[in-house]
């Protein structure tokens, strides 16, 4: 287990930025989309706060964890589990979507290229 500075930071500027939309009255597709894009760095920077290893294998994990939590609103699981807070349903989502997993697809697409586009500046 380590603790990096570098993704606290960025951690911290995407909640931000996802707080903003979520609060801040945007235009479907920054809301709808770019906010779901968004959820995959801000997963990801998180747990690399924390661990080290592979990229690839992190920002898989967290599209894997991400698909799982949309494939869960398709059985409806918020009104299974009798989760009734709007703060919880907003968090884990209520409605499924298939363009969801379209925009996890792109955020971990924009993760890994970012990754390897640091790594080969860096050396």
């Amino acid at each position: 287990m380590t603790f990096s500075k570098k993704y606290l930071v960025l951690f911290l500027s995407l909640l931000a930025v996802e707080i903003c939309i979520a609060v801040f009255t945007f235009h479907w597709f920054i809301r709808g989309f770019l906010g779901d894009v968004l959820v995959i760095l801000l997963i990801y920077c998180f747990v690399r706060i924390f661990l080290k290893g592979s990229a690839f294998k992190i920002a898989l994990t967290t599209l894997v964890f991400a698909i799982g939590v949309e494939l869960l609103q398709w059985i409806d699981f918020t009104e299974k589990l009798n989760i009734t807070s709007p703060v919880f349903k907003t968090m884990l989502g209520s409605v499924f979507d298939p363009w969801d997993i379209l925009a996890y697809l792109l955020g971990f697409f924009i993760v890994v290229i970012s990754e390897k586009s640091f790594l080969k500046f860096t050396k």
